[in-house]
């Protein structure tokens, strides 16, 4: 197998790895005005992601550079013809990650409200906007010659791509939703399975429709494999939340994000963005750096990637008992933890 190969295949397993671990943190901000009546409860629904959500950004990170260091003229591309989606995305993330340190250091409900929002709108905005991009990706954008983006902010607007968005911000709110039953207990573990019922559904209509799209337009015989599995993942996981089985409900979310993702990506190749112009496109081969960066690369993420992945999981071990109300003082003084 080709390096480029290889090295497609690792930067799809990273952004899959950033969507199924990030999608229930977004799922989880968006659901904070939802799920928390009081400070109390909002507490909990955030301390579910206290300790883990900087970490699951971090495949983010790593999934830009690997993208940039190995496919340099498809990062070029991307994040300049991106420009102002992934920017928005960029500035919804920095706001998130101050409120989730900031809300706690003043003992004022205006004060908390104000940087609930933040993490609401910095977890929506990222959640729809990727679901944005991924799906131009796939469906391709106008590039010249000179593999330059030459469109507007209007041409990632289609409907396509919309759907995208909408799909992938449906899905992680019902991802986030498992995820708040299974790390919960009492009245908000009861009130994340009534959502988790109801986001479903409208899980299974938007990502329905937009898979079939998407095979349809650019699909291969494998993707009817993924894509379905996808689908079969959502119906795991409505069947499970209705037992309240919440461990099984999360494998199927979790795989249904996995599928899709994979759908979208083996859809893709050998392009990496093609172009509506039909000139311009970019592969693996005519996007890759040289031979040599990517052996060198492959031999640092053999060793480093999975001491990622054993550290990762070793967190969520140790993070891995359900938490309540009880678990929270209250009334809230100026000297309690921050979530």
């Amino acid at each position: 197998m080709e390096l480029t190969t290889v090295w497609f295949i690792i930067i799809a397993f990273l952004w899959t790895s950033y969507f199924f671990l990030e999608g229930f943190d977004f799922g989880v901000g968006m659901l904070l005005p939802v799920l928390g009546r009081d400070d109390v409860e909002r507490r909990v629904v955030i301390n579910t992601i206290g300790p883990v959500w900087d970490g699951n950004e971090v495949w983010f990170i790593v999934a830009g550079a690997a993208t940039f260091a190995a496919f340099p003229e498809w990062y070029a591309t991307l994040f300049s013809g991106f420009y102002l989606p992934l920017l928005a995305i960029l500035i919804a993330l920095i706001l998130r990650g101050v409120a989730f340190e900031y809300r706690g250091k003043k003992d004022d409900t205006r004060w908390r409200s104000r940087w609930d929002k933040a993490i609401f709108w910095g977890s929506l905005l990222p959640a729809f906007l990727w679901g944005v991009a991924f799906a131009n990706i796939v469906r391709g954008v106008p590039l010249d010659a000179s593999h330059e983006f030459v469109g507007t902010l209007g041409d990632l607007l289609n409907p396509y791509a919309l759907l995208g968005g909408l799909t992938t911000t449906i899905l992680f709110v019902l991802h986030g939703a498992v995820f708040i039953a299974l790390k919960t207990s009492g009245a908000i573990r009861v009130q994340a399975r009534r959502v988790a019922t109801v986001a479903v559904v409208a899980a299974i209509a938007a990502g329905g429709a937009f898979l079939l799209i998407t095979q349809l337009q650019h699909g291969k015989p494998v993707t009817w494999l993924t894509a379905l599995g996808a689908a079969a993942g959502l119906l795991l996981a409505a069947a499970a939340s209705r037992r309240g089985r919440e461990g099984w409900a999360f494998i199927g979310t979790g795989t249904a994000i996995v599928l899709a993702v994979a759908t979208l990506f083996t859809a893709l190749f050998p392009d990496v963005m093609p172009s509506t112009l039909g000139s311009g496109g970019l592969t693996t081969a005519n996007a890759a750096s040289s031979g040599y960066t990517l052996t060198i690369m492959t031999w640092v993420a053999a060793v480093f990637t999975p001491i990622v992945m054993i550290y990762q999981g070793w967190t969520y071990w140790v993070f891995r008992k359900r938490i309540s109300t009880s678990h929270i003082p209250a009334p809230a003084t100026k000297t309690e933890p921050v979530p």
